[in-house]
């Protein structure tokens, strides 16, 4: 079994991609969004920690989080939140004989792709990617055409200007640098 190396820092700030099970011709997580975000609350309430920008897609997601001083337990809350989820949906999905026997839902990937964040650069070099990521794979033309998204929040509190991204595409990303 590969050794993973996760990056404990506590109270670190991390960006994340998480995937569903079925990566392709799948739409799961923008389909049952509010499950997702009832889930993401639960655990927020138990197991804190804020968050700087979210993106959902079909079938994955981004994230940029920052965790409490002194914690540095994001495995806990990816699990909580995974879980949550599952259960707020009916079992329907195929699963193999190895979920089976471990009593798991056919919905996540086991793993996720996590980053702990280093400085300001690369904070806002991943904050830009994720919500340039709906463009990216083509789901809409401008990043704030994407409901799924913290990007509207942002521009709410002058983070971002409403057009970032927009018909420019990748090229307003080259002005953040």
């Amino acid at each position: 079994m590969p050794d993973y190396r996760r990056a404990w820092h506590p109270g670190g700030t991390y960006f994340f991609t998480v995937n569903a099970l079925q990566r392709y011709g799948n739409d799961l997580l923008t389909r049952h969004i509010e499950p997702l975000r009832d889930a993401v609350r639960d655990v927020r309430q138990r197991h804190p920690f804020i968050i700087h920008g979210w993106v959902v897609l079909p079938e994955h997601m981004h994230c940029v989080i920052e965790l409490p001083p002194g914690d540095a337990n994001f495995a806990t809350r990816w699990r909580l939140i995974k879980s949550a989820f599952s259960k707020r949906l009916p079992a329907v999905e195929h699963r193999s004989t190895v979920r089976q026997a471990r009593g798991e839902r056919g919905l996540w990937q086991r793993r996720y792709w996590e980053h702990l964040i280093r400085d300001e650069r690369d904070f806002a070099a991943h904050m830009d990617y994720l919500h340039f990521n709906p463009v990216k794979h083509r789901h809409v033309s401008c990043v704030a055409d994407w409901p799924y998204s913290t990007f509207h929040r942002l521009v709410a509190a002058g983070v971002y200007p409403q057009d970032w991204a927009g018909s420019a595409g990748a090229d307003a990303l080259k002005g953040r640098e």
